[in-house]
């Protein structure tokens, strides 16, 4: 249990005004400051913390719901932090409980880091599939795939939602709307006039964020890491891929790109996530899905 002066003070709704008190936070975990990401997490989700009396935050995390908005199919939790001098006093246990209670019946998921995960494992959560974080500098190989990828462009929103939906398995449009703006390149693959997948490119510090990515085969995730790395000329890539995507994981190792650790993904009142993971190769990011 926290204790007793934490567990009485109140959690709290974030904004996006408090942008600079979440990076804080990350900042003060040993994370990245995060910004950008926090930004997009808390414009198109819901944070909840918990003011430190001296200033800042005790702990936060956001929450980013998916379909119809008063009875939504999945939300994914992120971004779960506790300040260090407030650790392992049970105040990300009461935060955690707060949200899962305030979200009633909706199916939960969350990427947890090995540290994390027992906590969600007393929560009740179940681990339902594992995530590999791969990061470097791509280099291409000799026989790539031929590229049949080009920059999205305003037209292709509609077609892009409507595959996203399908593969994700629940509407998302909130999210994937703000990716234009938010990510440096957003690119699609075509198949005779109709698009088989999509990916995004956004800047996290000093790397460029694959997520999501969306592809209708291996190869057709193989084309899209390849063209949004051939326009991305300074910066590591890192992505994070579901494991068992083992050809593509080979692939991206083969140029360049190293293990950085596991994440287990986690459900809470559904045995598994929704819609079609062959077609799911990256998260837009683990803090959100």
């Amino acid at each position: 249990m926290p204790t007793p002066s934490l567990a009485t003070l109140p959690i709290r709704r974030l904004t996006p005004r408090d942008l600079a008190v979440c990076a804080d936070l990350s900042e003060n975990r040993g994370w990245p400051r995060e910004e950008h990401k926090w930004g997009l997490l808390l414009a198109a989700g819901r944070g909840y913390g918990i003011d430190d009396p001296d200033g800042g935050l005790v702990s936060a995390c956001v929450v980013t719901s998916y379909g119809p908005q008063e009875r939504p199919d999945l939300a994914a939790i992120g971004m779960v932090l506790v300040a260090e001098r407030h650790a392992r006093q049970g105040v990300g246990r009461r935060l955690m409980q707060h949200v899962v209670a305030a979200l009633g019946t909706t199916p939960l998921t969350l990427h947890a880091t090995p540290y994390g995960r027992p906590l969600y494992e007393g929560l009740g959560f179940k681990t339902t599939g594992r995530a590999e974080m791969v990061r470097g500098h791509f280099t291409p190989g000799g026989s790539e795939p031929e590229a049949l990828t080009r920059a999205a462009t305003a037209e292709d929103l509609p077609a892009i939602l409507r595959l996203d939906q399908e593969v994700f398995g629940t509407d998302r449009t909130h999210m994937i709307t703000r990716l234009p703006a938010f990510a440096d390149q957003l690119r699609v693959a075509e198949e005779d006039g109709r698009i088989t997948g999509y990916a995004a490119a956004w800047p996290n510090m000093d790397n460029q964020v694959v997520g999501p990515l969306i592809a209708q085969n291996t190869e057709t995730a193989k084309e899209l890491i390849a063209s949004l790395a051939a326009h991305t000329t300074t910066h590591a890539l890192r992505t994070d891929i579901d494991v068992r995507h083992e050809e593509l994981l080979t692939w991206v190792k083969a140029r360049g790109l190293a293990s950085a650790g596991f994440n287990a993904v986690m459900t809470y009142g559904i045995p598994e996530l929704p819609g079609d993971w062959t077609r799911r190769f990256a998260p837009l990011t683990v803090a959100a899905g």
